[in-house]
């Protein structure tokens, strides 16, 4: 038998000592049901009382069981101490159209405060739901506004996770200090805009490492303050506020090991400094969409951790320095929408063997590539900007490319030019901005997304193969029919799901050959020339969800065929010259319908108070006659207000990287024509120019939430009564041969009234 050291059996014979009283414990533990600490059930009832919990995620929470069992509740596994309540809000982020911001299902009402200070908590995720704010009670003596401010010590948080709670309530963050432990903090997307000492109030938590304050409101970053003493900091996320300073000095005078700083959709502005000392262990830089000038330091050329450098749209000028090229570890420089100047070579990327994203453009910058240079690359994505009459011919060494870009530039394609056929193995393909010499009638692009917008484009459409899927050509002078690209190869299904031809010269009708387009999501042809009737076969379009026809010749009936779009959320024909009455059949879930300005008869129907998701009915300028419907109040959109953001756009992904094209929608207000991309947030009726008769019904004065009602240019009488008062959202009123008395106005201040 072996021998053991004296010391190793007296450790072995310990370890089976406390596996035996660990052992009799857990058989104790089990007949007697150990249940979890009291104090922690009851703090944990307590945030179940004051949740409003619409789909039952708290449902097995109940004071009889045992809190450890409770669903998303960890407890430890000897002290039965509750360390962990991950309960985040799941909403659905796919592909095509979504709400892909829809809470319905989430938690709302009020977080106390109590919650945070659990005495063994060390992980809290209640990220994505709707709570709306954060409360203090026996427990504790706390005020997030101004009353004062009193709280026990949390030190076992580590990790905090709110993200996403658009509409909770945080006056200031002087709470935090009694969590001193916290490695991790998100409060993305709440809104902090009245916390002035947030950088000096986060730096006082000694071991906090990733900080992200997105979309939190904020619009200044303590530019006076030079020293910040954060100790362990790595991650920093302000992208998305209202940052207007100069990049503060504190945080170029980090002595952390920062590795990660996220600064891009701001308000910044000044020039970088000419040293950054304590950079040296960086690796992530966004910048991108500020007012960043001057020129781009030398001394980003010595950072060699560097991997991600985003200097995107900003006011930058002078050269791109040439050292740039000596940053091994780079793998995205991206400097797109700037005003560089001076040349681009094969010198500025010597040594980006690791470089995968290039995206370089500013309107004065010249690239200069030598024909025969071969890169020490293989990019994935690349967007370049001026170049021409041809792409740089070191492209075409690249046989990764996922994504392919270019701005500004003037390119001449002849018929076969090998640019297209190189461009058919790339899944992404933007040229916006340009101006493209060549007749497209003949090519076959074959990109899964393809983007050719304002390019001054002239002849005929090009032909789309099967693998299509976005196809953007607005804005430009396409000319013809549209049926060389519908009508080839009839013998494969499409899989295009959005197609976007507006702002063209397109002529001819819409054709009847839409059978092979059922993937269809979004249909944009507006502002075009052309004319004739919608065909049957739009109807087989199932999964439509968009449809724009505006500002066309198009004339007869709304096809009783679209009925069997089931999934329609906008509907826009308005200009054009279509007739009949306002169909009867409209799909319930539509948000937008624009009729406007064509030659509608007939009676508003009824049905029309049936869509409860509609945010935008404009009917004005038509033949439409009778009496405004009585039940419109039951158009919930109009009444009840959303406390979640829905909003409408295109999903997609292309190698994992998820990408979203918004709906937008020209929206008239106050007389004003303007384009919406958040049109879903606003409210609009637009009955005016037709021949409505009777009074205006009481049930109109319930929509609290309209913001523009237009009913001017009608045969409607009466005045209008004092429940214009419950309105409080209405910032336009437009009604004909009305005497307005000043009650009235004073009852609705915010309101801009117009007699016409």
């Amino acid at each position: 038998m072996d021998s053991f050291p004296s010391n190793f059996k007296h450790a072995s014979i310990l370890a089976w000592s406390l596996c035996a009283i660990m052992f009799t414990t857990c058989i104790h533990s089990s007949d007697s049901k150990i249940h979890c600490n009291e104090k922690d059930k009851q703090i944990l009832l307590n945030f179940k009382n004051g949740a409003i919990d619409p789909s039952g995620l708290l449902s097995t929470w109940f004071s009889q069981q045992d809190c450890c069992h409770w669903y998303v509740v960890v407890c430890h596994n000897f002290t039965s101490r509750v360390t962990q309540l991950n309960l985040p809000c799941s909403f659905i982020n796919g592909y095509g159209y979504n709400n892909f911001i829809d809470k319905s299902h989430c938690l709302s009402g009020d977080i106390p405060i109590s919650l945070l200070q659990m005495e063994f908590l060390e992980h809290l995720d209640l990220s994505n739901h709707d709570f709306l704010a954060m409360t203090y009670n026996s427990m504790n003596n706390l005020s997030l506004g101004n009353l004062p401010y009193q709280c026990g010590n949390s030190s076992s948080l580590h990790y905090l996770d709110l993200l996403g709670n658009l509409n909770l309530l945080i006056h200031n963050l002087e709470w935090l200090s009694s969590a001193s432990s916290l490695k991790y903090i998100d409060l993305s997307g709440i809104d902090l805009r009245t916390e002035t000492n947030w950088v000096q109030l986060m730096a006082m938590l000694p071991s906090l490492s990733e900080l992200y304050l997105v979309d939190c409101h904020l619009d200044n970053m303590s530019p006076s303050l030079h020293f910040a003493n954060f100790t362990a900091l790595e991650v920093l996320d302000l992208s998305v506020n209202a940052i207007y300073s100069e990049v503060p000095n504190w945080l170029f005078n980090l002595t952390c090991d920062i590795s990660y700083i996220y600064l891009d959709n701001n308000l910044l502005r000044g020039e970088l400094p000419k040293a950054m000392p304590n950079f040296q262990v960086l690796k992530y830089l966004v910048l991108s969409n500020n007012d960043l000038n001057g020129p781009i330091p030398d001394c980003l050329g010595k950072l060699e951790h560097l991997t991600y450098l985003d200097l995107s749209s900003n006011l930058f000028s002078g050269p791109l320095p040439i050292n740039l090229g000596n940053l091994s570890s780079l793998v995205a420089l991206k400097a797109r929408s700037n005003y560089f100047t001076g040349v681009v070579s094969e010198k500025h990327f010597t040594n980006l063997s690791n470089l995968k994203f290039l995206f370089v453009e500013s309107p004065n910058i010249i690239f200069d590539f030598d024909l025969h240079w071969i890169p020490p690359f293989q990019l994935d994505g690349v967007f370049l900007g001026p170049v021409g009459p041809k792409p740089p011919q070191w492209l075409y060494t690249q046989t990764s490319l996922k994504s392919l870009g270019f701005a500004n530039s003037k390119f001449s394609f002849e018929t076969g030019d090998k640019f297209w056929s190189f461009v058919s193995k790339i899944e992404l393909l933007q040229l916006v901005g340009n101006s493209i010499d060549g007749d497209l009638s003949n090519v076959l692009l074959n990109s899964s997304f393809i983007q050719l917008s304002s390019n001054n484009l002239k002849g005929g459409l090009p032909r789309l193969s099967s693998s299509v899927r976005i196809f953007m050509v607005d804005n430009n002078s396409l000319s013809g029919s549209m049926v060389p690209l519908l009508c080839h190869d009839m013998d494969r299904r499409s899989n295009l799901e959005y197609l976007d031809m507006s702002n063209n010269k397109l002529s001819g009708g819409l054709t009847d050959y839409w059978t092979n387009w059922k993937s269809l999501l979004h249909i944009n042809l507006g502002n075009n020339d052309l004319s004739g009737k919608i065909p049957p076969s739009m109807g087989l379009l199932e999964n439509l969800t968009s449809l724009h026809l505006h500002e066309n010749n198009l004339s007869g009936d709304i096809p009783l065929s679209l009925q069997n779009c089931h999934s329609l959320l906008i509907l826009n024909v308005r200009e054009n010259r279509f007739s009949g009455s306002i169909p009867n059949w409209l799909p319930h879930k539509a948000r937008a319908l624009q009729l406007r300005s064509n030659q509608f008869t007939g009676t508003i129907p009824p049905q029309i108070c049936q869509m409860h998701s509609l945010t935008i009915l404009d009917f004005a300028d038509n033949r439409i006659s009778g009496h405004i419907p009585s039940c419109i109040n039951n158009i919930t959109a109009m009444v009840v207000h959303v406390r979640s953001v829905i909003a409408i756009g295109y999903i997609f992904y292309i190698d994992g990287t998820r990408y979203i094209i918004p709906e937008n929608l020209m929206l008239l207000m106050k007389s004003k024509g303007l384009e919406y991309e958040d049109w879903n947030l606003i409210r609009i009726v637009d009955l005016s120019s037709n021949d409505l008769l009777g009074t205006m019904p009481a049930q109109m004065f319930r929509l609290t939430e309209l913001h523009s009602l237009n009913l001017s240019h009608n045969q409607l009488v009466g005045k209008i009564p004092k429940e214009i008062g419950n309105m409080r959202e209405l910032e336009s009123l437009i009604y004909q041969g009305i005497n307005f008395q000043v009650k009235f106005l004073r009852a609705c201040q915010t309101c801009l009234f117009l007699v016409t």
